[in-house]
């Protein structure tokens, strides 16, 4: 898809799609640990939340081009017509709906090397955290 046409796109719809992205990232990489499949399924749950999403936000955002900033404030601002799930901080679900809406915009617009910095980033940074 065109950068022109993604990005006339709601920003709800780029996190839709984004959503999708991140928790086939997840699955990827957790898939080569040799784990149980409840085992990886209960640290993808961890990992597609919003809370979690919105730390990775606040990991990239640093290194985003303005382009992508402005995905991600779109995303930001966007209003659901429904409330952030009873569990989640409505300021993470927010945030989380920045970093989806980013990651379906760079998959439709096929930039696929930068979600993969972008994971790489994420995921060097909570192995040098511990996590």
């Amino acid at each position: 898809m065109e950068d022109r046409t993604a990005g006339l796109l709601n920003p709800l719809q780029l996190a839709y799609m984004g959503d999708a992205v991140w928790e086939i990232v997840v699955r990827s990489r957790l898939i080569h640990q040799q784990k149980s499949v409840r085992h990886m399924h209960t640290e993808c749950v961890q990992s597609v939340n919003a809370t979690a999403q919105a730390r990775n936000l606040e990991k990239i955002l640093p290194l985003l081009t303005e382009e992508e900033k402005a995905i991600v404030l779109r995303g930001r601002n966007a209003h659901s017509r429904h409330p952030a799930p009873r569990h989640q901080n409505p300021a993470d679900y927010s945030e989380a709906t920045g970093f989806e809406a980013l990651l379906g915009y760079l998959y439709l617009t096929e930039r696929y090397d930068r979600i993969h910095e972008i994971q790489e980033t994420i995921f060097y940074e909570e192995a040098a955290d511990g996590a």
